[in-house]
């Protein structure tokens, strides 16, 4: 691995900047974070593996979120006519509010739209004392009598998990009151798991249990699939809709943006599973395939060039020759917009760098879009992914399953007697897969990155800061949390968790957006002229205990 790999003048190996960074580090802190720290092909590395979804080090300043921030604004955020309560003090509850920027059709007929709303109980101290069960009943009782929608989603925050009120049952008494609203709930204390990864995981199984199978009236349509871990920030559903429509495809669900009760309810209906992210995902679609007979395969619609590819890839799985000719149609029909755009913007981006740390999905398909700049990613990791996103599902035996992962039920699934269907019977899947196209599949990020690149796990700010002062790249894609900070270095920052104000970035006309945009962050001089004040006149300066 040569210097080369990293460009803008740097002069360190990757080992040298492993070694930098694990330099302030106390000897036991180092050795932790060295297992965290992968240059790619296991390169100077103490395992041949990288060291994933284990616990925050205390007191390093972590980029991830909570467990209930991944069940209640991930997965449930996006959801438009599903009322969500929160159950625990308003701080908490301020989540329960719309924070990341999901889009919904919200003068869809079908569905009413409470997105906009901020649903908690509000739990005060006396609450905290005697209980808040009553308080969340009444909540409930209020919720329904305003709105009466069709169902109510109850959420736990850290408070309620210690003070042991039982959110399920007063769930299930007001469920038996109402008839005909469905109420349920979710354990998802911010401290369960390691991250907000095991809020998906929660949320995802109580919706697989308590929604999905109960309406067998889908949509009509010759192909059918649902999109799975696609979240429409910024309006990417959207795009991907308008391209599937346009292909003749019918979108029976998605998990979970832009979705509605009666989408979770049909989901059962559909034809194919595709998976966006990989993270948040992928074991509703081993459900949907174990009960329903549901078969899955993994796509990628950020980038013009992944989306044609998970195009022909949903093409090939129905076999029938007219949508595999509209697929084609559509991409001739789509591509020209998006090359014009980038041959006009590469010549001012190719070459230049970027650093992804982003989510459990998204640093590994947003260098699709880098590439398509010419643009290359030199460093690249996940808040809250687990071993198979890096190195690809074959590790999956390979996991052990540890006390924190024991906090998140597994569910127990069986087809279903009367709705499992196998789409395909196991002669055409293995013919579909002789051809090229595979099912439960995903080779994780690191494959995809160039030899000699600095993968990290749960990057830290401390972290992240100094890989800018090491490596200087021309961007940096992470979340809210690091943005100002790493702006105040100098470099450019775009939020590829909410996208700041842009989007969509998904499919075809998403990759002209983001083209546009990148090359105004990358091409800009004014990040180089910002200089906290700090920088300027230090005021303060010290070292750690044991310097």
């Amino acid at each position: 691995m040569t210097p080369a790999m990293f460009n803008n003048d740097t002069t360190m190996t990757a080992a040298e900047i492993k070694e930098e960074l694990l330099k302030k580090y106390p000897p036991k802190v180092a050795r932790k974070r060295a297992k965290q720290i992968m240059i790619n092909e296991a390169l100077e590395n103490e395992t041949p593996e990288i060291t994933a979804n284990v616990r925050t080090i205390p007191g390093i300043i972590t980029m991830r979120g909570c467990t209930y921030a991944g069940c209640k604004g991930v997965i449930m955020g996006p959801t438009r006519d599903i009322v969500n309560i929160t159950h625990g003090p308003i701080g908490c509850g301020f989540y329960s509010w719309l924070t990341r920027r999901n889009q919904t059709d919200a003068y869809a007929p079908d569905a009413a739209n409470y997105m906009t709303y901020c649903f908690s109980t509000d739990m005060q101290d006396k609450d905290i004392i005697f209980g808040g069960e009553k308080k969340l009943e009444a909540a409930i009782q209020e919720a329904y009598d305003l709105f009466h929608p069709k169902g109510i989603c109850v959420f736990a925050t850290c408070p309620v998990g210690l003070i042991g009120d039982d959110i399920h049952a007063v769930a299930a008494k007001m469920k038996a009151k109402f008839g005909d609203c469905n109420v349920f709930a979710f354990s998802c204390e911010g401290y369960k798991g390691v991250s907000q990864s095991a809020g998906h995981h929660i949320a995802n199984n109580q919706v697989f249990k308590h929604l999905v199978g109960l309406d067998d009236q889908g949509k009509p349509g010759k192909y059918r699939i649902n999109l799975l871990g696609e979240y429409n920030i910024g309006g990417d559903g959207f795009e991907i809709d308008r391209i599937l429509n346009k292909c003749g495809v019918t979108n029976i669900a998605t998990f979970s943006g832009n979705s509605t009760y009666a989408q979770f309810a049909s989901s059962h209906t559909a034809d194919l599973n595709a998976v966006m992210c990989h993270r948040s995902i992928n074991y509703v679609a081993d459900m949907l395939e174990t009960k329903y007979g549901i078969p899955w395969v993994k796509v990628n619609f950020i980038g013009a060039n992944a989306a044609a590819k998970s195009l022909r890839k949903i093409a090939s799985y129905f076999g029938d020759q007219e949508l595999i000719d509209r697929v084609e149609e559509v991409i001739a029909e789509e591509m020209p917009a998006v090359r014009a755009v980038a041959e006009e913007v590469r010549p001012r981006t190719e070459g230049k760098t970027a650093m992804l740390f982003v989510g459990g999905s998204r640093a590994h398909h947003y260098q699709e879009l880098f590439k398509e700049l010419g643009m290359k990613t030199i460093s690249a990791g996940y808040e809250f992914a687990h071993r198979d996103d890096y190195e690809g599902r074959q590790v999956i035996p390979e996991l052990k399953v540890d006390a924190d992962s024991r906090n998140i039920e597994e569910l127990e699934v069986s087809p279903d007697e009367r709705l499992f269907r196998p789409r395909k019977s196991q002669e055409e899947l293995r013919a579909l897969e002789s051809s090229g196209l595979k099912f439960k599949d995903y080779d994780g990020l690191i494959p995809d990155m160039e030899r000699g690149a600095v993968v990290i796990d749960d990057l830290n700010q401390y972290e992240a800061e100094k890989l800018v002062e090491l490596l200087k790249p021309d961007i940096f894609c992470a979340g809210i949390k690091e943005k100002f900070s790493i702006q105040k270095l100098g470099v450019p920052m775009k939020q590829l968790h909410s996208y700041d104000s842009g989007g969509p970035y998904a499919g075809f006309r998403g990759a002209i957006n983001f083209y546009r945009e990148i090359d105004r962050l990358v091409n800009s001089r004014v990040w180089g002229y910002l200089k906290a004040p700090w920088q300027e006149n230090p005021e303060l300066s010290a070292t750690y205990v044991w310097e």
